[in-house]
């Protein structure tokens, strides 16, 4: 875990009111954006650095991790909402005014199974884009390479349906055009319901490919004239429709194929068996054909596939977590003594296993400072730091609070731990906001420490913003995990 470092991260946390007031760079009214934290709004670089913990390789969420031309990160603002954060290569937009209007027009589209989009950055030669962050990972991962169970046929139909509703969405607002319409595009929210990503009613670049994928999976039309259209995207929905059916990415060419030869059996995944009637395979593998439709006009647009789907549809009153065997934040239990603790607001057991813990994760770079001059000041500094030990250990927060408060301000170096120390402090002295701050600062440090989680996780319940609380700890949890090689399902 990055520990001590060289301390050049400025604790840059601002009010709740200081950090929703801005003005609507769609209608220029501040209070709108003050009054709903969806609202469209244009974030600074440091803002978004700040969120992803410095754009941290912890945080890459996505498919291609760092290696991607454009990565996608994991983050948090100050208000507590969860954040994805794609950022651009450098060269992908070289017309600001371009990317601007980009964003606006598809920032103004808001609907339950989007991804929507929250905002943009367009700062010097870095474009980024900021959306909703859904915790419970893409189609792919629950698709190709699950690991507990596969998909229920129940929750396959569910995909479809709400992703054609997605786009039957998009196109009644004008964006009907989608760019690498597949499995990774397809994001799940923290009640396991699917939704569709926002990221590709954008192209990766001004001038940029529209398909990223395999060319065996590319409209016909695209490849003849490049261009994308919207019976493209109903095209790239059939190859979806044949991915949730067979469990695996089979090539159009080769499932329609199968389908010609009426050998449903090959193209059905083995794992569905006895979960659906030969009737329901049948309609779903007819509507795939029909979007697989050589020529684009026999191809349905978006409405006539929601309607074709919603007969379909099964399970109906079952929620979508369940069918998913996920679980949701508040019914989420954590199974460590910390997390425990940081449920039933035991300060006292987290003191207790905080002070066991000493300064175990902040080890691994101390020997940074060997190459730095010792000053009367760095010592003195060092010296504050041990007196704030000392006090927290005897349980004298205020004292603790500021010693640590010297050591932060004119010490040589920064450490997790007396941020997540002072935090602790701050939250027995019934400072529940100071205790945040220090929380946030601490993971901003160290973006993977789940004790980070967990004391933000403790201050939010403190300040009485439940739902935000539980997100924490079940990110806490989760991470504690990570570290241990465990799983928060206990599997």
């Amino acid at each position: 875990m990055g520990s001590f470092c060289a301390k050049l991260v400025p604790c840059c946390l601002v009010s709740p009111e200081e950090s929703s007031v801005r003005e609507d760079p769609t209608t220029g009214n501040k209070d709108e954006v003050a009054n709903d934290p969806t609202a469209f709004k244009e974030f600074t670089v440091e803002q978004l650095r700040n969120a992803t913990s410095g754009f941290a390789v912890e945080n890459i969420v996505s498919e291609h991790g760092e290696k991607a031309p454009n990565v996608v990160y994991k983050g948090k603002l100050d208000n507590q909402i969860r954040i994805a954060v794609k950022r651009f290569n450098r060269s992908a937009w070289p017309d600001s005014r371009q990317f601007m209007e980009e964003a606006k027009s598809v920032g103004q589209l808001r609907n339950v199974r989007l991804a929507n989009l929250l905002g943009c950055c367009c700062e010097d030669d870095e474009r980024l884009l900021v959306a909703e962050y859904m915790p419970n990972n893409t189609l792919a991962k629950h698709l190709f390479h699950w690991e507990s169970h596969p998909m229920k046929w129940a929750m396959r139909l569910r995909v479809v349906l709400h992703l054609a509703e997605a786009l039957e969405y998009c196109t009644s607002k004008g964006r009907a055009l989608y760019h690498d319409l597949n499995a990774y595009r397809v994001l799940f929210d923290e009640e396991g319901n699917p939704r569709l990503s926002c990221f590709g009613l954008m192209k990766n670049s001004r001038d940029g490919k529209s398909y990223s994928t395999n060319l065996a999976f590319t409209p016909p039309e695209y490849l003849r004239t490049g261009r994308v259209t919207p019976e493209s995207v109903i095209y790239s929905f059939g190859t979806l429709l044949l991915d949730l059916l067979s469990g695996k990415h089979i090539p159009p060419s080769h499932a329609l194929d199968l389908i010609r030869d009426r050998n449903l059996q090959m193209l059905t995944d083995s794992c569905l068996e006895g979960e659906f009637s030969n009737d329901d395979g049948t309609e779903l593998v007819r509507l795939a054909s029909r979007c697989l439709n050589y020529e684009p006009r026999e191809r349905p647009n978006p409405k006539t596939v929601v309607s074709a789907l919603i007969s379909l549809q099964k399970e109906t009153e079952v929620p979508s977590y369940v069918l998913m065997g996920i679980q949701t934040t508040t019914s989420f239990s954590p199974r460590s003594p910390l997390g425990e603790a940081c449920l039933r607001m035991d300060l006292t057991a987290m003191h207790e296993i905080m002070e066991k813990l000493s300064y175990k994760d902040d080890e691994g770079q101390t020997t940074e400072l060997s190459f730095q001059m010792w000053t009367d000041q760095m010592q003195e500094s060092l010296n504050s730091k041990k007196k704030g030990d000392m006090a927290f250990r005897h349980k004298e927060f205020s004292t603790a609070i500021e010693c640590y408060t010297q050591f932060i301000e004119y010490g040589p170096m920064v450490s997790p731990t007396v941020f997540a120390r002072r935090s602790l402090s701050y939250l027995m002295n019934e400072m529940p906001q100071e205790a945040l701050g220090d929380a946030m600062q601490a993971q901003v440090i160290s973006p993977v420490w789940h004790i980070a989680s967990y004391l933000q996780a403790a201050s939010l319940f403190a300040l009485k913003m439940e739902t935000e609380a539980h997100v924490a700890l079940k990110e806490g949890a989760t991470l504690e995990a990570k570290k241990n090689g465990t799983s928060i399902n206990g599997q």
